[in-house]
């Protein structure tokens, strides 16, 4: 409340001042046009009498400096101040223009009005211009400030008293709530019940029932989790298993070759698989909506991972192409190893799903407001009916090839979570295959270069 309070008296104080700048300004304007009303020509010559009604609007129980200055449209001044300054700019006839200046080393506020002749058609507009000190300005700004706060200050002891009485009464049902949930059982997600507690908690007692509810389903998932990781693991172990038997058996060298290098795949496979539970868990172990700590360049992180995956896609025969499109900068705000998860999962599944001799192309499109990651192939695809089901972990789609875990997707798309990214399969542009894209927003610094670029 003290906060609001600055806040609103900073805001007051300005307001105060502006309040007090129109007062002024129109009081000066009100001083010019008299003066400019007295202009008159006379043989001639411009009558330089300055009515004292003009002056007298500014008094007031502050001293304050007036000054006036009448010029010519020649430049040449017919009365008043040489040392107020005329604005800049041209000047419109009766169009006010106000500034601020100084004079003798004051700080001076003030108006300039051009007035046409009008006895007189052929002499030039001539400029009035009226200044005045600062001291009234800044006692009125003063005034209106101290009573704005005074009203401010009664209202907050007020509320204070009223926060105060009413934190003695309102705290009792909590105290009550907190009791009842420090004499639960550890381990327990029962609901609390409702029974004998105030309306006002219902929606805190609904919200921690509702937690242990999600909380209930989230262990649930990862039980289901460690049982599936179980079986995924236990199935190349026991595969490797058979494999080293048979090698121990065989005594044609061919054939302990042959069983070498099946055991070779089943440790690369199930090293692939450790790795990617292990990014599951450390991706899953991290808050949700933990700010991002730098800006990554996402074409860079791509032709790093290209670069990795080179190998892999050389020894299946398959081109593997790297695009560009649009203008903007590829910059994003997200942490440099969810970028590199997302592109390193999705150029991977690509590769091992895509056929020999197939083709694997990504692709990345920015815009100001978004930098987009594409990976096309045109291997097998996924029916549209599938497309959900596949960000299921373990989840192979008819049962899958051995090469496969079914991790990769569910990371891509709990990355893409944590970061505020989208994920969304299609249909490749040749109409086979599958068309994956991941959406991150633009860094604002990127976005304010495509604006400056543009402009």
């Amino acid at each position: 409340m003290l906060g609001a309070v600055a806040v609103d008296g900073w805001i007051s104080h300005r307001d105060a001042g502006n309040t007090a700048s129109v007062m002024q300004d129109r009081l000066l304007l009100g001083s010019a046009r008299i003066v400019a009303e007295q202009l008159h020509v006379e043989e001639g010559a411009f009558q330089d009498r300055v009515p004292p009604a003009a002056l007298e609007l500014f008094e007031s129980a502050e001293i304050d400096r007036v000054y006036y200055r009448v010029t010519t449209g020649a430049g040449q001044i017919v009365t008043g101040y040489p040392e107020l300054a005329l604005p800049g700019g041209p000047l419109q006839p009766e169009t006010p223009v106000y500034f601020d200046t100084l004079v003798r080393g004051a700080p001076v506020r003030a108006v300039a009005y051009l007035q046409p002749v009008l006895a007189e058609p052929a002499v030039r507009p001539v400029i009035v211009e009226i200044g005045q000190t600062m001291n009234g300005h800044a006692a009125l700004t003063r005034r209106l400030w101290l009573h704005t706060m005074s009203q401010q200050l009664l209202l907050l002891a007020l509320v204070a008293a009223l926060v105060l009485f009413g934190l003695r009464q309102g705290l009792m049902p909590l105290l009550r709530l907190r009791d009842t949930v420090a004499a639960r059982e550890p381990g327990s997600l029962q609901p609390l019940s409702f029974e004998a507690m105030p309306m006002e908690l219902s929606p805190l007692v609904h919200a921690i029932n509702e937690y242990a509810r999600r909380l209930d389903q989230y262990m649930g998932a990862q039980r289901v989790f460690i049982q599936n990781a179980a079986h995924q693991l236990r199935t190349p172990l026991t595969l490797m298993t058979t494999q080293v038997s048979y090698a121990l058996r065989e005594d044609d060298g061919a054939g302990r070759e042959e069983s070498l290098a099946a055991i070779r795949d089943t440790v690369q496979q199930s090293t692939r698989l450790v790795n990617q539970l292990l990014t599951l868990s450390a991706v899953e172990a991290q808050d949700r909506g933990e700010p991002a700590e730098a800006e990554v360049a996402v074409d860079v992180v791509i032709r790093n991972v290209l670069e990795d995956l080179a190998g892999l896609a050389q020894a299946k025969d398959i081109d593997l192409g790297f695009e560009q499109a649009g203008t903007g900068e590829t910059v994003v705000v997200a942490p440099r190893l969810a970028v590199r998860e997302i592109a390193m999962n999705l150029v991977d599944n690509a590769i091992r799903y895509t056929q020999r001799g197939g083709i694997v192309t990504t692709r990345i499109e920015a815009s100001a407001a978004a930098v987009t990651l594409v990976v096309e192939d045109n291997g097998p695809g996924i029916a549209p009916s599938e497309r959900e089901r596949v960000f299921e972990r373990f989840y192979r789609i008819d049962g899958g090839d051995s090469a496969g875990s079914g991790l990769g997707l569910p990371i891509v798309r709990e990355f893409a979570s944590r970061i505020g990214a989208s994920v969304e399969l299609g249909t490749s542009p040749s109409g086979q295959g599958l068309a994956v894209a991941v959406r991150f927003e633009a860094s604002p610094r990127a976005a304010e270069a495509d604006v400056r670029s543009a402009v």
